[in-house]
């Protein structure tokens, strides 16, 4: 792995600009779809009629080119760290005082999923907002993924990823900042604070994956650990959800961390496979929302990369070590729920635990006002 701070640490502007053909060779695609024979139950994964209204929209109703215009209203660029390209939005806010935040998103997800936060975030005053609590954001595209680009070099699981954006606040001329995320975020943003504890404020994520096995595996164990019996009935209930979940929603998971380019070819070359496969874990999403994350990752190619990161962090795991800076929980309903002896074991400053009865995995867009006042608060309380 090169080391970082070697390279030339030069910035340049960029722009979304899908070429006219790229477009017309999706609605080809879309035109022409072959549709898989129906089950002949509901419990065999995606539902087909689900697939097919939203192929309908993708198709008749989904315009590309004005969310391409709203990307576009907000700063963007690209640098290279330790080897990658990283894309990143900048929004800076009007606000002097600002505290500079990088945001980061998960799978299948995108820098797309902070769009309805970014103007309150950055400029609460022109929002009805105390001005007092406004931040300099910084949203980048994961490597791997959108317009980042594929990775060239194996190894980039959260630390290596972390590692990269404290690179890129340092770029920025950002000494003393926040860290925040969804979904691979949430695992990547404590890294942060791990990698730079003396820069980061603190950390606020909306999940914290944390099991009796320490990160929580992709399979569930033969056996449950000693631990479960010691816990207290509500999080022994916790734990049981947990292995639900592993044994009837996380085949996306396994395939990710094992053989990710073997699924590559199918995400790649078919927008209707990518559209079922990502949209399993996109419950609860309106439909241009869920489509603007499948458009990314369809037009820029890197609806095969992205999954890698699951097979680089099971290679390259984060370290075992409770994290120190402050963190903050916002969770959501229908979304993993934190099991607390496990999350206060992994993390030893967690100063922020709110819970919330309506959003889900994709708070920033299913329940933005929730999450703008959750990280509002969070981050006010530490002011350096």
């Amino acid at each position: 792995m090169r080391a970082p701070e070697a390279e030339e640490p030069s910035m340049e502007t960029f722009r979304i600009a899908v070429p006219d053909a790229e477009l017309a060779d999706l609605r080809d695609r879309l035109a022409r779809v072959r549709w898989a024979p129906e089950p002949p139950g509901d419990d065999y994964g995606v539902s087909g009629a689900d697939v097919r209204k939203l192929v309908e929209h993708w198709r008749d109703g989904y315009d590309w080119r004005a969310v391409e215009a709203r990307l576009n209203a907000h700063p963007q660029f690209t640098t290279t760290i330790d080897g990658a390209t990283v894309h990143f939005l900048h929004v800076r806010s009007p606000e002097p005082h600002a505290l500079p935040l990088i945001l980061t998103h998960g799978w299948p997800g995108s820098v797309a999923e902070y769009l309805d936060v970014i103007g309150p975030l950055t400029d609460p005053r022109a929002h009805g907002l105390d001005p007092a609590v406004a931040f300099h954001l910084v949203i980048p595209s994961l490597p791997g993924f959108a317009w980042s680009g594929p990775t060239t070099d194996s190894g980039w699981g959260p630390r290596r990823i972390a590692a990269a954006w404290t690179v890129l606040m340092d770029r920025l001329g950002y000494a003393r900042y926040g860290a925040a995320g969804n979904d691979w975020g949430s695992v990547i943003s404590p890294e942060i604070g791990r990698t730079a504890p003396d820069s980061v404020v603190g950390v606020h994520v909306t999940q914290i994956f944390s099991g009796p096995e320490g990160d929580v595996p992709f399979y569930p164990p033969s056996v449950e650990p000693a631990s479960v019996a010691l816990l207290p009935p509500d999080e022994q209930a916790l734990v049981a959800g947990l292995r639900h979940f592993q044994r009837t929603m996380a085949s996306y998971h396994h395939v990710h961390a094992e053989q990710p380019q073997t699924l590559a070819y199918a995400l790649t070359d078919s927008p209707v496979g990518l559209l079922a496969w990502n949209s399993q874990v996109m419950g609860g999403l309106d439909p241009d929302a869920l489509l603007t994350h499948v458009c990314i990752h369809w037009l820029t190619h890197t609806a095969g990369t992205a999954p890698r990161i699951y097979l680089e962090d099971h290679r390259h795991p984060v370290p075992a070590a409770p994290t120190t800076v402050p963190l903050g929980l916002a969770q959501f309903p229908y979304d993993a729920q934190a099991i607390p002896t496990y999350a206060h074991r992994d993390h030893a400053n967690i100063v922020s635990w709110n819970v919330y009865d309506r959003g889900g995995h994709y708070a920033s867009q299913q329940a933005p006002d929730l999450y703008l006042n959750d990280i509002r608060q969070f981050f006010a309380q530490l002011r350096p």
